[in-house]
């Protein structure tokens, strides 16, 4: 290993919740921070093995990585399409939504254009806390040390494996929707003839239209816990959940009140699809009873009790029906995991930490169920020391649904963030000089 190589501020993962906060603070006159980001993935694309044809994002396009936080910044999306001459055309579009591939265009032309450093390439594998020195210390694969008082955690939730698939990842049978598309190059509809999709969330559903569309002679079975397929909550009012007023109101409820806030706020964004995909699958499905098939069927109500290997490496699903209890076993070549992401707390499906904090979350605030005290500006400090971990993007259990995987708040919420770091940054030097 070399010395450590010490900055102020350590990002560890250069997505777009990164990306915003890199943005926010280029964009203050008055940064002078050493960071740096270190990127796991050697050329990174947002959701590359999600771009799929036809399909769009579930935000308003000025929701991107600035454009609430600094509308005249030239890393907006708007700017970004008049670059690339494409702006006229792109408001030409008889959709309300940009199209994902173009949106991850976007984010990698910021990614280009912005001058932080970032280091591609190379995982994260730990994290250490010195009370003493009140700094982190950060490992990478490459056996780098770097150190700093301030660290930004942004490398995306851990996707939700349920407990009846753990083990099963590593076989070329069963698949995470975050590696679809790597795995539908391998589909062959020689042998793979019944392909599995579990949950019922807009991935699921465009998962079923992609392999329609790209494998005819597959027969696509979604299986869901809701009675069928339903749509987001779209309504105004509803949307207002992700409104910042709204985020202050649920970071100060307490932790039974933020569960039955979830209550509502699901619906506008888990669990659910928009109306236009949904629409667009069921008109296939009735085409095809027209033509006297059946290659797509859902089995609403459901949950999987559990998981065995079938003849010829098909994969037989035991299902139970939680309003009749009948079970049924239903047997597929191949499973795609719409299942999402896993969120921080004591939930069913939740974690108490990330797993990159693995090494340090003991020595972080934490309540008495042992959960994470996150402030409102994301930041969780140490018990002994004051240097702080922003979880950037991992917030949803105690800032709510608009600190999802989605770009609805992701520029307010790299604000909040920026500013503390340059806070922290500033009465740190202002103790350094009066100690002098």
């Amino acid at each position: 290993m070399t010395d450590p190589r010490e900055y102020d501020l350590i990002g560890i993962g250069f997505g777009p919740a990164n990306i915003a906060l890199a943005i926010a603070l280029e964009e203050d006159p008055d940064t002078e921070l050493r960071t740096v980001f270190v990127e796991k993935s050697p050329v990174p694309q947002w959701q590359e093995n999600m771009l799929l044809g036809g399909s769009d994002i579930q935000h308003h396009p000025l929701r991107d990585l600035v454009s609430l936080r600094n509308p005249r910044s030239r890393y907006s999306f708007t700017n970004y399409l008049f670059e690339n001459q494409r702006l006229i055309e792109h408001l030409n579009l008889p959709t309300p939504f940009p199209l994902r591939i173009e949106y991850a265009d976007y984010i990698s032309w910021v990614r280009r254009t912005l001058s932080a450093p970032v280091i591609y390439g190379t995982a994260v594998i730990g994290i250490e806390f010195d009370p003493e020195t009140d700094l982190y210390t950060v490992t990478t694969s490459d056996g780098d040390l770097l150190t700093a008082p301030q660290v930004s955690l942004g490398p995306g939730r851990t996707p939700l494996i349920p407990d009846e698939f753990v083990g099963t990842l590593d076989s070329r049978r069963v698949v995470h929707l975050t590696d679809y598309l790597s795995a539908a190059g391998t589909f062959d509809p020689a042998t793979d003839r019944r392909i599995g999709i579990v949950g019922g969330s807009q991935s699921a559903v465009e998962l079923a239209l992609d392999i329609r569309r790209r494998f005819p002679a597959i027969d696509v079975g979604i299986i869901t816990r809701s009675w069928s397929l339903r749509a987001k909550d779209h309504s105004p009012f509803s949307e207002e959940i992700y409104f910042p007023q709204f985020t202050d109101y649920y970071h100060r409820s307490s932790k039974a009140a933020r569960r039955r806030l979830d209550l509502f706020t699901r619906p506008t964004n888990y669990s659910a699809a928009d109306l236009d995909v949904l629409e667009r699958l069921y008109a296939e499905m009735y085409e095809d009873r027209l033509h006297g098939r059946s290659r797509t069927l859902i089995y609403g109500d459901s949950e999987i009790v559990a998981v065995a290997s079938g003849p010829h490496e098909a994969l037989t699903l035991t299902t139970r029906n939680a309003t009749t209890g009948h079970h049924d076993e239903l047997v597929f070549d191949r499973v795609v995991l719409a299942t999402g992401f896993r969120d921080m707390g004591g939930g069913q499906d939740d974690e108490h930490h990330h797993p990159l904090l693995g090494g340090v979350h003991r020595c972080l605030r934490s309540d008495s169920d042992g959960d994470l005290l996150v402030e409102r500006d994301y930041s969780v400090r140490p018990v002994s020391g004051t240097a702080p971990i922003y979880l950037n993007g991992l917030c949803e259990s105690t800032h709510g649904i608009g600190d999802a995987g989605s770009f609805s708040l992701l520029s307010l919420r790299a604000e909040l963030i920026a500013r503390s770091i340059l806070d922290c940054h500033d009465r740190s030097r202002a103790g350094t000089s009066a100690s002098a």
